[in-house]
């Protein structure tokens, strides 16, 4: 024992060391452990009493209570011996790169004592650094030494750790000077110690409740970016995203509470099944997301992917009822330098692609089509566009690209045509208007994307929507042409002149379910009646995911928006979805249209959705319409509304006011076939060889 060294030293010590001794102690029958620590990183309350004792009485005396301290907070922690000797190792070599410190000046402190110098406070300072520096070294040290040397991920450690520690020794000088006056002063400290406990039990906690989910008890999103964004050595990682189908039927059928259990109880299976040395997040709703640390490619991945599955498909008690559940699985591959965005991104493209094909699971890589590195720069060129684009510098998200036209579905994207004026690089809306059969009046308009790009020149709809709706931009994309759309109808509101504006909305954007909140907002902030607009959603979008779908059209149409069934069709289960869904209206795709003059079978099948539509009380849009002979059969079999070339092009708003001003309705049932006009006031174009 250190203390036959000098017995008579010690024999010989004043009452303030035994009171700060026996304080010691006390005071480490509660040791302070952040939340989420290693148990090896607590802070000790002693090292108050003991830098106190070291700065008056030296290292030797100081180094045997803190051995004793460390061994009370060993058996109240239930330390196994090699991590109570870590610990004891730790605050030996502390003290002793202290004393080292202090010794440069033969520093003491305390009764008999002179009042201490600028210097000395100045060398108590740098000795309490020592103290912090030696600990986090040692620990350092011995955490490389029990993992075989293998490098460890650096982590970054709380402020509060560090100002906690820091606090507790430069309060030993000041427990000094109580004890000149009267060692009786000393467990007053005690107060002083229980104010230091509070705020590191409440910076862990805080952390805790930044880091973690209060509902699974699982890491949360921050914490999965803080664990991708650290140093891996071999980058062997691979970042594998999970939503759950089907989930929102069981917070209808069993209700929210349920939904939470089950949601738990999911966190608790697949925190069993992963790897300790793999991180198991939520990142919100029926999110969750394994970061897998040993993927050695894709196949390994795809594997973990499929063992993730297999356990989820068990079915999971609750109150009573087995509940089945899937998932769809998105899986990142980590190489290089990707930051933790980035691999989120990546990872939510590629669930996003399993759920639109049906499948299970999809790798995001560089061999896919949509992922080849000119579509990523063309992605990364929107988002650009979409934050810095003047002629829309409104917020928001966007969508479109369905038109008609003769040589593409974006209405004649390649070619401005009719004199319009080119809108410059950027993101910019066209309308095209949608005339009444019967009474050749415009009843509306549809909101159609246009990108001029200032590299690539005009960049057609279909590409775009390749590119974008895989990836959150869609959702960005969509919001900005909402938000347009809702200001153009709340300006031609002012000008008197009502029109209904119908606008795309993507799968990504049904599904997120927010997209009536914000239309909402929308609709309120400008002022404008929720019938002016119409959202129009395609049969494909509806197969991922059919209930959360009917959850958001109702919704919407609860609120007063129209919806429409777009490229009628050309989907599956089309007459489920025109039974179930809150239509107003079916989009007849302009494959069929355009074909109603030379083909008996396009004839025919316009016709039985014509009357289809009639029956079920929803409107009939037809697509497509470019010349008088599809006007004409058009109207024979009784369609409400058409748009195409033959009335008019898509067209800025700007150019449309003006073709409104000159338009003048025409009865299809009047027209002559002999005799086509010219009439481009009336919203006639010229033959077909003089566009």
């Amino acid at each position: 024992m250190l203390w036959a060294v000098d017995p008579v030293a010690f024999a010989g010590l004043p009452a303030a060391f035994w009171v700060m001794a026996v304080l010691a102690l006390v005071a480490d029958a509660r040791p302070y452990l952040v939340p989420g620590r290693r148990a090896s990183s607590i802070i000790l309350p002693s090292i108050c009493f003991t830098f106190a004792i070291l700065l008056a009485w030296g290292g030797p005396p100081a180094l045997v209570v803190q051995l004793a301290a460390v061994a009370v907070a060993g058996v109240r922690m239930r330390h196994s011996v090699r991590r109570s000797l870590h610990l004891a190792l730790q605050h030996a070599v502390a003290l002793g790169a202290a004393a080292a410190v202090a010794g440069l000046t033969s520093l003491r402190l305390g009764p008999g004592q002179a009042g201490p110098s600028w210097l000395e406070v100045a060398v108590t300072c740098a000795a309490a650094a020592a103290w912090i520096g030696a600990r986090h070294a040692v620990a350092a040290i011995v955490r490389r030494w029990t993992t075989d040397g293998r490098p460890r991920p650096h982590r970054r450690r709380g402020h509060a750790d560090l100002l906690a520690t820091a606090a507790l020794l430069l309060l030993g000088p000041i427990v000094l000077v109580a004890a000149v006056v009267s060692p009786a002063l000393l467990p007053l400290s005690l107060l002083a110690l229980h104010a230091v406990h509070r705020m590191v039990r409440w910076a862990g906690e805080s952390e805790r409740a930044a880091r973690f989910d209060a509902l699974t008890g699982l890491p949360n999103r921050r914490a999965l970016q803080s664990a991708i964004a650290e140093r891996s050595p071999d980058r062997r990682r691979a970042l594998l995203l999970l939503d759950l189908d089907r989930f929102r039927t069981v917070n209808d059928a069993l209700g929210h509470g349920a939904g939470d259990r089950l949601l738990a109880r999911v966190a608790d299976r697949l925190a069993t099944v992963v790897p300790a040395h793999d991180l198991v997040v939520r990142l919100g709703g029926d999110e969750f997301a394994v970061l897998a640390t040993r993927v050695d490619g894709p196949a390994a991945a795809r594997r973990i992917a499929q063992h993730l599955s297999e356990a989820l498909s068990r079915p999971f008690p609750l109150d009573g009822t087995p509940v089945e559940l899937s998932a769809s699985i998105g899986i990142a591959l980590q190489s290089g330098r990707r930051d933790a965005g980035t691999l989120l991104r990546e990872a939510e493209a590629a669930m996003y692609e399993a759920k639109q094909r049906g499948d299970q699971v999809a790798v995001h890589g560089p061999d896919a089509a949509h992922h080849s590195p000119d579509r990523l720069a063309l992605l990364a060129d929107l988002r650009t566009a979409l934050k810095n684009n003047d002629a829309l510098n409104r917020n928001g998200e966007g969508l479109n690209g369905n038109g008609d036209g003769p040589n593409s579905n974006g209405g004649g994207l390649n070619n401005n045509g009719g004199g319009l004026k080119k809108s410059g690089d950027g993101i910019v809306l066209y309308y095209q208007p949608q005339i009444a059969v019967a009474t050749g009046e415009v009843v509306g308009v549809e909101a159609l994307l246009r990108w001029q790009h200032p590299r690539r020149g005009t960049v057609g709809p279909e590409e775009l929507l390749r590119v974008a709706e895989p990836t959150p931009v869609m959702r960005l994309l969509t919001a900005r042409v909402l938000e347009e759309v809702v200001a153009q109808l709340a300006e031609w509101c002012a000008q008197d002149r009502p029109l209904r504006a119908a606008v795309n909305v993507s799968a990504r954007d049904l599904h997120a379910g927010d997209i009536a909140d914000r239309v909402g907002a929308l609709l309120h902030r400008y002022a404008v009646p929720a019938e002016l607009l119409q959202l129009e959603i395609t049969e494909s979008a509806l197969m991922v995911d059919p209930h959360r779908v009917l959850e958001t059209t109702t919704r919407l149409s609860r609120m007063g928006v129209a919806i429409s069934l777009d490229d009628f069709g050309t989907g599956y289960s089309s007459l489920q979805h025109l039974r179930r869904l809150p239509l107003s209206e079916v989009k007849i795709d302009r494959s069929f249209v355009l074909g109603m003059a030379t083909d008996r079978g396009d004839a025919a099948i316009v016709r039985s959705v014509v009357g289809l539509a009639e029956a079920l009380g929803l409107r009939a849009v037809a697509e497509g319409v470019e010349d008088e002979a599809t006007w004409r059969l058009l109207a024979a079999a009784g369609c409400h509304t058409a748009q195409g070339w033959f009335h008019a092009r898509p067209m800025p708003a700007a150019d449309l006011g003006k073709w409104l001003a000159r338009y003048r309705p025409l009865q299809p049932r009047k027209i002559d076939l002999g005799k086509p006009s010219n009439n481009e006031g009336a919203g006639w174009p010229p033959s077909p060889a003089k566009r």
